[in-house]
C-alpha cells in the first residue's frame, strides 16, 4: 500500500470536513511518522513526541490502527514482528541507552559459535552497572530468555562493532571482547570448557584489540582464564601479546573447588579442562 493511500484513509478515519491547517498538519505528521519508522523495530513515544507527534495524537494513531502498544510508552506498527535485535535498536538509537549484545549471542551472532545449546535460547545484553532497562522491554513475552548483565569489568566503549541486519545494524561485542565476556560468565552461568571449545575456534582474533581489551580489563580472573586458554588452544595472535603490559595480580584463584592448580597462572582450574 502506498504512502498516499494510506494518508488518505487515515484522513477518512477521522471524517475531516476541511482542508485546513489541522487536516495538512496531521497528514504530514502522520508521513514523517512512517518515513522515519524502521521496519522490525519499536517507537519509543518519547521518540516520537521528538518527530511532533504529540500524545494524544500518538492516541489515535492507535485506535486507527496505524500503531500498536507493546508497553508503556513502546509502539510498534501492525503487522511487524518485533525481534530482540529490533527492540535492541530502539533501545540503542532512541533511548540512547550504552546496551550491547555480548558474550556467546555476539560469538554466534558472527558466526564463531557453530553448534547449538540445548533449552530455550538465551540472548546476553551487556550495559554500565547503572543501566536500567525499561519496563515495556523488560515486561515483553520474548521467545528467547533475555539476560541483562551489568558490569564494569570492561569500559563500555572498546570492543564493540556494528552489526549489519536487513534493516538496520545493533551494536554487538567484537569476538574479542565477547569471548572475555563469556569468561566474565564462567563458571556459574557458562561452563568453562564450552568456553575453552569456543576459545578453540577463534584463530583469527586482532592482537592489538586483545592487548588493549587485556590492558583495561579490570577482573584478574578473566584475563588469567583468558591467557591460559589462549595459550592451550595453541592460537598464533596469543605469541604476539604484551605479556608484560598485563597486570594479573598476585596470589591464587580459585575457580572451582576440587580442581587442578595451574602453577603458571596460579588457577584452580576443573580437571575436564586440564584434560582436554
Amino acid at each position: 500500500m502506498s504512502l498516499a493511500i494510506i494518508i488518505q484513509r487515515f484522513a477518512v478515519y477521522y471524517k475531516y470536513s476541511d482542508i485546513g491547517s489541522m487536516t495538512t498538519n496531521n497528514r504530514i505528521k502522520l508521513k514523517s511518522t512512517l518515513a522515519n519508522h524502521t521496519q522490525g523495530t519499536v517507537d519509543l513515544a518519547s521518540w516520537l513526541e521528538q518527530l511532533g507527534i504529540s500524545h494524544d495524537l500518538q492516541k489515535h494513531y492507535r485506535k486507527s490502527g496505524w500503531m500498536e502498544s507493546i508497553g508503556t510508552g513502546a509502539l510498534k506498527r501492525p503487522g511487524e514482528e518485533v525481534t530482540w535485535q529490533g527492540a535492541l535498536y530502539t533501545l540503542q538509537t532512541q533511548a540512547k541507552l550504552p546496551l550491547h549484545a555480548g558474550a556467546l549471542t555476539a560469538l554466534a551472532l558472527q558466526g564463531f559459535a557453530h553448534y547449538l545449546r540445548f533449552g530455550k535460547q538465551t540472548v546476553y545484553l551487556f550495559s554500565p552497572i547503572k543501566t536500567r532497562l525499561p519496563a515495556w522491554f523488560r515486561k515483553y513475552d520474548w521467545p528467547q530468555l533475555i539476560v541483562h548483565e551489568r558490569t564494569s569489568f570492561l569500559p563500555d566503549d572498546i570492543g564493540i562493532t556494528d552489526l549489519l541486519l536487513p534493516f538496520f545494524s545493533i551494536r554487538i561485542s567484537s569476538a574479542e571482547r565477547a569471548i572475555l565476556e563469556c569468561l566474565y560468565l564462567s563458571p556459574d552461568t557458562l561452563n568453562l570448557v564450552e568456553c575453552y571449545q569456543i576459545m578453540e575456534g577463534l584463530t583469527t582474533l586482532r592482537p592489538r584489540v586483545v592487548q588493549d581489551l587485556l590492558e583495561q580489563c579490570r577482573s584478574i580472573r578473566v584475563k588469567r582464564l583468558f591467557l591460559y586458554m589462549a595459550e592451550k588452544a595453541g592460537h598464533e595472535w596469543h605469541k604476539r601479546l604484551d605479556h608484560a603490559k598485563l597486570d594479573l595480580g598476585k596470589g591464587a584463584r580459585s575457580i572451582v573447588k576440587g580442581g587442578v592448580y595451574v602453577k603458571k597462572y596460579a588457577l584452580n582450574l576443573p580437571e575436564e579442562l586440564i584434560k582436554l
